[in-house]
């Protein structure tokens, strides 16, 4: 994890150097070739720079001046597949939570399912790809951490909840069916709300069973 912050952190930088404009159509056309490439099979170990400058029509030099690494380039494009952590309004946790849930497996069209079907087994073996991974969740899990101690806070939510399950509780059922299609007799309509409202039954605190949330 810290050797994939320590890596990104150059193209940060990079990024805000003064006297080096970005083409944002050259990024895009980058972080498009690096999703297209793992989406057509190739694993991260084969995944080439000179590849994905071929596939976007840029020079390796291009990339450089924009990702340290391959890990770096590696981790915006898991970023842009993901999407950004959705706007939370703050005033009822289960309408939160929604909001954070109903965004798992929503960009999960045929060449995301492919990318992710591509990276599970190398979440397994490669730590990079590991704490890629984790890099990008982060973010996600941590928004959903600060909707949940809120709850407890205003007796939404259990005083004795173990955050971390509940947090798995939440995103797991829903990571199972879009990634994995665990349950093809599943019904999928409202199945975001459905989850959401599964879990609450068991870790909902005295305002949430006296209606306040």
């Amino acid at each position: 994890m810290d050797a994939v912050t320590h890596a990104a952190a150059p193209a940060d930088q990079d990024r805000k150097a003064p006297g080096r404009p970005r083409s944002a159509r050259a990024d895009e056309a980058i972080v498009d070739a690096v999703l297209d490439l793992l989406a057509e099979g190739n694993s991260v170990d084969t995944l080439s720079i000179e590849a994905v400058a071929a596939r976007a029509g840029v020079g390796k030099a291009t990339i450089y001046r924009r990702w340290s690494n391959k890990e770096a380039l590696l981790l915006d494009a898991f970023v842009s597949l993901k999407g950004a952590v959705p706007p939370l309004r703050g005033e009822s946790v289960r309408e939160d939570l929604l909001t954070l849930v109903s965004r798992v497996g929503q960009n999960a069209g045929i060449r995301a399912t492919r990318i992710m079907s591509c990276l599970l087994p190398e979440l397994q073996r490669s730590k990079t790809m590991q704490g890629c991974f984790q890099a990008v969740l982060e973010p996600r899990r941590a928004a959903m951490r600060e909707v949940l101690q809120r709850g407890i806070r205003t007796g939404e939510l259990r005083p004795d909840l173990d955050v971390e399950l509940a947090m798995t509780l939440l995103s797991g059922p829903l990571l199972a069916h879009h990634i994995l299609q665990f349950n093809p007799r599943l019904e999928k309509r409202d199945l975001p709300a459905r989850v959401v409202d599964a879990v609450l039954a068991g870790i909902g605190g005295p305002a949430l069973r006296a209606g306040g949330a």
